[in-house]
Order: C-alpha cells, then structure tokens, then sequence
C-alpha cells in the first residue's frame, strides 16, 4: 500500500488506532475538494503527536510533516492499526 493509499483509509473527522503499542487520537481534515490532507494524530496515554499536511497536484504528489522528521511520519501511516 502507497503512502497516498494509507492516508486515504484514515477517516475524516475523529479515529483512534493503536501504533507502537500505544493508542492514537486522530484527526483528519479534507481541503480542496480531496486535494490536501491534515492530519494530526496524539498518543492518548503519552506524550508523542504526529503532524502532517499532504497535497495533491496535478503533477504530483507532497507530504509535508509538520517539525518532525519524514520517516517518522511515513512509519506511522504505514503502520496505523485503526480500530
């Protein structure tokens, strides 16, 4: 599964999953018309977030974490488990 396919299964609104063994509150926002993506994810019982913006064009795609590195961000969509 592609980056763009692991953030198209969050669903928009409020989710939870579990990463690492921790719980995640996640928050998906959708902007122009399925073009750019929030999302911001916060370990209920801990102190770890991740942030991200994610935008489509006609040519290509950009994800853009927000102050923090993209592997962490990558690793977190990639292994989400939503409940």
């Amino acid at each position: 599964m592609g980056l763009s396919d692991s953030i198209k299964n969050i669903p928009e609104g409020y989710s939870e999953g579990i990463y690492q063994d921790a719980k995640y509150g996640i928050t998906k926002t959708i902007f122009n018309n399925g073009k750019s993506f929030k999302i911001y994810a916060e370990e209920l019982q801990g102190t770890n977030f991740i942030s991200l913006n994610y935008y489509i064009t006609s040519s290509n795609q950009f994800l853009k974490p927000c102050e923090m590195p993209e592997e962490k961000v990558i690793d977190f969509l990639k292994h989400i488990k939503l409940k």
